[in-house]
């Protein structure tokens, strides 16, 4: 009997050990932990789940809320899609050593305002009580006013310098002192704060690379949901139609976009949010020329066999695109422009794309090749990119003859 309970009791520290689950990143892409802390003894282990987006558990103190700890443990970026399964979702687990607070937060975009930190995405085991000095929320409050100091610096150097990077835009000259679109008065917000990232993408135990792409607060996590990606098909125009559908779209690293052109004669060129109806580098020679598919011309009457041009996404940067035709009017500047991977919470937005392009009018959009968009069934489509037209070679030679009338 004595050796028994001797037993039970060398045993009893590993017995009553518990495991307490942790949730990184709300259900709706929220930037929280959840529960946001809790209490526990040395030997239990605390297991975070990481949710779809882009997150991480570093290590921090009270007093740099935001920074991590020297020695302090740090997961690896986790890349969660929105469509994966929960029990294929990647944790990372801490096992509780002593008593003392341990003070945690998410190191995506840090130093950056788009910082989830700097958002209040923190987490703590064993912190004081709501009464104390050092409370979580104290701990958050911190966080939050580091995030906020962020915010206010990159938005007084927007001002200042008036530059248009992340999303992708040239507009304005640089150093030009106030945020307007390429040309016109039309006001603009300012572009949002991006971070560069490399990290290891895991779809299966033998499909494994690094990708590099820039992260933007609530952007979609840059992890294809497929080694092959996903494909998306977008129409162009129509009969009576001056849009795309959809107009705007989010899409992971290796999908594909297929554009199916319709009626009448339209194009897909990347431009800018500053400057939505002229190509990429129309203010800036030496920059990346952007995809275009080239025109596609579609008899009104033809039902069927419609071309086709198919795009690869590279990684999660907001693209932004038009249609090029001018004849007889601006397609761009009445609102037909397109979108991959606009932040809808945002003020750069794809209604606010639109807007910008309607009230431009379309006005200059000739300007930055000299002359006016000419029917074509070429174009620079870039090595990501390739141009696939459907229908066969009847389809084809049918759409140049009837390209001149469509203009």
């Amino acid at each position: 009997m004595f050796a028994y309970l001797s037993l039970g009791l060398a045993l009893m520290p590993f017995v009553v050990s518990k495991t307490f689950d942790v949730q990184v990143g709300g259900p709706n892409g929220t930037l929280e932990f959840s529960p946001p802390a809790l209490s526990a003894a040395v030997g239990d282990q605390v297991i975070f789940h990481f949710n779809p987006k882009n997150h991480s558990v570093f290590q921090s103190s009270f007093d740099s809320p935001c920074g991590p700890k020297e020695g302090g443990f740090q997961s690896p970026f986790m890349f969660v899609a929105a469509n994966s399964s929960v029990d294929s979702r990647p944790t990372f687990t801490v096992t509780v050593n002593d008593t003392n607070p341990v003070w945690i937060y998410c190191a995506q975009a840090a130093n950056t305002p788009a910082s989830h930190c700097g958002q209040g995405m923190v987490f703590a085991i064993n912190c004081p009580s709501d009464d104390s000095p050092n409370s979580l929320g104290n701990f958050k409050k911190e966080a939050l006013a580091i995030g906020a100091s962020l915010s206010s610096s990159a938005a007084a150097a927007s001002a200042t310098a008036g530059g248009y990077g992340g999303y992708g835009g040239y507009g304005g000259s640089e150093g030009s002192p106030t945020l307007t679109a390429a040309y016109g008065d039309v006001t603009i917000p300012p572009a949002p704060s991006a971070t560069l990232v490399t990290a290891e993408i895991t779809l299966d135990s033998s499909s494994i690379w690094t990708t590099v792409y820039t992260s933007f607060v609530n952007s979609p996590a840059a992890t294809p949901v497929a080694a092959d990606g996903a494909v998306h098909t977008v129409v162009v125009g129509g009969t009576g139609k001056l849009f795309f559908d959809p107009d705007h779209i989010i899409a992971n690293p290796r999908d594909q976009v297929v554009f199916q052109f319709q009626q009448k004669n339209h194009s897909v060129i990347q431009s800018s949010f500053a400057d939505p109806c002229r190509p990429l580098n129309s203010l800036n020679a030496t920059a990346p020329p952007g995809f275009n598919s080239g025109f596609h011309a579609v008899d009104a009457n033809q039902t069927d066999g419609f071309p086709t041009w198919t795009l690869t996404v590279n990684d999660t940067t907001p693209l932004w695109a038009y249609c090029g035709q001018t004849a007889p009017s601006s397609h761009c500047g009445a609102g037909m422009v397109f979108s991959i991977n606009a932040v809808d919470n945002s003020t750069r937005n794809f209604a606010a794309f639109q807007s910008v392009a309607e009230s431009l009018n379309g006005t200059g959009s000739a300007s930055a090749s000299g002359s006016g968009p000419a029917p074509s069934q070429t174009g620079n489509t870039g090595g990501a990119l390739s141009l696939r037209v459907g229908g066969g070679a009847s389809v084809v030679m049918a759409l140049i003859a009837v390209a001149a009338s469509l203009l």
